[in-house]
């Protein structure tokens, strides 16, 4: 299945085209000239898979890194969330070397300034 299926669903992990930034409506004029004068950044920790604004978009970069990783497992009994930019890791990990391995993936995201493993137990 992998981290960012079974995390956040299959729909989240899809590779689609990040949707326009603009729909045009009626009055084009008002708020294209709104947006023009002050574009938009949007903040390391909250851009998505496709470059869009995300609220967890550090957490699902983290899970897609953890997929690509190949001495990383999906390990069923752990789970990667966010708190700003910190990457949280939650659950039940077989051993410390390999969540030392995720903690030094997570640390390497754009976006995370730390991780935070308080709530992982080692054992299982």
């Amino acid at each position: 299945m992998g981290w960012l299926d079974r995390i956040f669903g299959k729909e989240k992990a899809a590779a689609a085209p990040a949707a326009p930034a603009t729909t045009p409506s009626a009055p084009t004029s008002a708020p294209t000239q709104t947006a023009a004068s002050a574009p938009e950044t949007i903040p390391p920790e909250r851009v998505g898979l496709n470059g869009e604004y995300d609220q967890s978009g550090l957490a699902k970069r983290v899970a897609q890194a953890f997929d690509r990783d190949p001495n990383v497992g999906d390990i069923e009994t752990l789970w990667v969330a966010q708190t700003g930019s910190t990457v949280v890791l939650k659950g039940t990990a077989p051993n410390e070397q390999e969540l030392q391995t995720m903690v030094a993936i997570a640390r390497t995201i754009n976006g995370a300034t730390d991780v935070d493993t308080s709530q992982v137990t080692i054992g299982g």
